[in-house]
């Protein structure tokens, strides 16, 4: 069953679940809450997957404090979490334990940049359905800024792979 609610208004008990690049609306401040939450929905032999796009532990507090032109332009309100910051908050909130992790940061930065091709090879047809050349370019901006946090790894995204505590089974198939 896929649901599409609130997280914070889900009610009932889960063998998995999946937040795909969700987490980042979610924000600082309400980390501790979205990590309870998932905790209390999965079955205690239960696994949940979350993929983050994460900023590097070392410019977290920065970022905390400021305002970049992806909060101010394009997910107002966002806040990329660390990958320190995820493990420490699920692991003093909960007891989910980490079973996996992959990182494939360099992957997203290559898919970034065919969308941004894509973008560029599609701006007549963009026109014909209204979208003009200030919008055109901001998203064009937006995913030439992504693509170069990805190269410089100054940002990633990670998929984290959490066992509820009674969980005993192979979390990944055998290769």
């Amino acid at each position: 069953t896929v649901l599409h609610e609130d997280y914070r208004d889900l009610r009932g008990r889960f063998d998995k679940l999946v937040s795909i690049e969700m987490i980042e609306a979610v924000g600082h401040r309400y980390l501790p809450t979205y990590f309870r939450q998932c905790a209390t929905l999965l079955k205690d032999d239960g696994l949940m997957l979350l993929q983050a796009i994460t900023i590097r532990d070392q410019r977290y507090a920065q970022a905390r404090r400021s305002v970049d032109f992806i909060q101010r332009y394009i997910f107002p309100g966002g806040a990329l979490p660390s990958l320190s910051v995820l493990l420490d908050t699920a692991s003093r909130q909960t007891e989910l334990n980490l079973v996996h992790m992959e990182d494939f940061g360099l992957d997203y930065a290559r898919t970034l940049r065919h969308w941004r091709d894509n973008l560029r090879h599609s701006r007549t047809e963009l026109a014909r359905l209204g979208y003009d050349d200030t919008f055109q370019r901001l998203w064009e901006f937006y995913l030439c800024y992504c693509q170069g946090g990805f190269e410089e790894r100054t940002i990633g995204v990670a998929q984290l792979l959490w066992a509820g505590p009674q969980a005993r089974r192979a979390p990944l198939p055998d290769v």
